[in-house]
């Protein structure tokens, strides 16, 4: 029985990609980039490149394939979890109602779930190479691309950030790696582009920032889908500047910066950032909130990092000290450190979730960052699973430059 296992494995191992995912048709993530604004303007996107690029998937699969860890552990639960069963029915609807809390919740459940679903049969897909699984997704995308034209209620920029991140990463992966039919490409091409996209790409000023961050995550990464340089360089320009007010450092001065067309100071600002009037390296704004939606924020930000970096723009060395204090500050709390008076009327929401996966990955396998803290933290909730707009963390990003 071992033995037919290890020749499964290998005769898996050694299918060859079909010719429209060939090494050559890409550059792999950390090839060479173009330099400066005019020649990235000038430059193709790389595909697959939101969020996983393809040197990543293929060690995604060859680890998977092999059993070897973390990436084993993190592809049976993959392949354990709901979103990758192939009985998976999506439930679209033409208008998608999230009030505060998704309360009501006409559709905002089902979305997400599609979402995920598709980006997991996607990964599946990639994996097994079993032509099933990127029919599911297929399926699941089309029946969204025929029905939905809106988001409405409260939470409807959150909602489509949140639905629109997954949704982006399936469409890339089938649309540069299935060799297959997908007839209705083009008509989830402009869902994403008349429905999602307008949502999310124009930011959302003085709202918390786990919104903008997750709206700018699913911006990149539709835009990268959509080959749109415009809306993608509209969507760093809003990164760069949320991410300084998201995440506070000594060098901002006395108060931390408020966020782009914001005009927040003083007592304001201070309400702003949940009461706290003490600032340290790595606090961000929602820290007093909950530890909850201050991972979102993170994990979004890191999130349009990764994309950019597989496009060959560094966002990632320009908050290296912020996202890495960011990081640091909320994992010291999580594993065991005292909450000193000063923060937070000296008590915490803990629960920051498996957020950490993508930014430990670059700053650590990358860029040679020690990040002890942030790596303790990272083991002890693998393997990452999938929730809202994160997704299978563990089996793309765990050790894979």
């Amino acid at each position: 029985m071992h033995r037919f296992l290890a020749v499964a494995v290998a005769v898996l191992l050694a299918v060859p990609l079909p010719a429209a995912i060939s090494p050559a048709s890409a550059a792999p993530s950390g090839s060479a980039a173009p330099s400066g604004p005019a020649a990235r303007a000038a430059a193709p996107f790389v595909h697959p490149g939101v969020l996983v690029s393809r040197g990543q998937l293929d060690v995604m699969r060859q680890r998977a394939l092999a059993g070897t860890q973390p990436q084993k552990a993190a592809y049976d639960a993959m392949r354990a979890s709901s979103y990758a069963s192939l009985s998976w029915t999506p439930k679209p609807r033409a208008v998608v109602e999230c009030g505060p809390s998704s309360n009501p919740n006409l559709g905002c459940t089902d979305e997400r779930g599609d979402a995920i679903a598709a980006y997991t049969h996607a990964l599946t897909w990639y994996v097994t190479r079993d032509e099933r699984y990127a029919k599911k997704a297929i399926q699941i995308m089309d029946a969204w691309s025929a029905v939905v034209t809106d988001h409405t209620g409260h939470n409807a920029p959150l909602q489509t950030g949140w639905a629109g991140a997954p949704f982006s990463r399936a469409g890339e992966l089938i649309k540069h790696t299935y060799t297959g039919s997908w007839a209705q490409a083009s008509r989830f091409a402009t869902m994403l582009r008349t429905v999602y996209l307008p949502e999310v790409v124009n930011g959302r000023g003085c709202t918390n920032g786990n919104w903008e961050l997750i709206m700018m995550d699913a911006a990149t990464g539709i835009a990268v889908f959509l080959d749109d340089r415009a809306s993608f360089d509209k969507a760093v320009g809003i990164w760069r500047g949320r991410v300084p007010a998201y995440v506070y450092q000594t060098s901002d001065g006395a108060m931390p910066k408020a966020p782009p067309n914001c005009a927040k100071s003083g007592s304001a600002l201070i309400d702003y950032w949940q009461g706290q009037s003490t600032f340290t390296d790595g606090l961000a704004q929602e820290t007093c909130r909950d530890f909850g939606h201050t991972g979102w924020g993170l994990e979004a930000a890191a999130h349009v990092a990764e994309t950019a970096h597989h496009q060959g723009l560094n966002l990632y060395g320009e908050v290296q000290k912020r996202l890495t204090d960011g990081f640091y500050f909320h994992t010291r709390l999580e594993t065991g450190a005292s909450v000193p008076s000063s923060l937070c009327g000296g008590s915490v929401k803990l629960g920051l979730g498996p957020t950490t996966e993508v930014v430990f990955n670059h700053y650590r396998n990358r860029a040679g960052i020690e990040m002890p803290t942030t790596q303790r933290y990272t083991e002890s909730k693998r393997p990452a699973g999938a929730n809202y707009f994160l997704a299978w963390e563990t089996l793309t990003h765990a050790n894979n430059p």
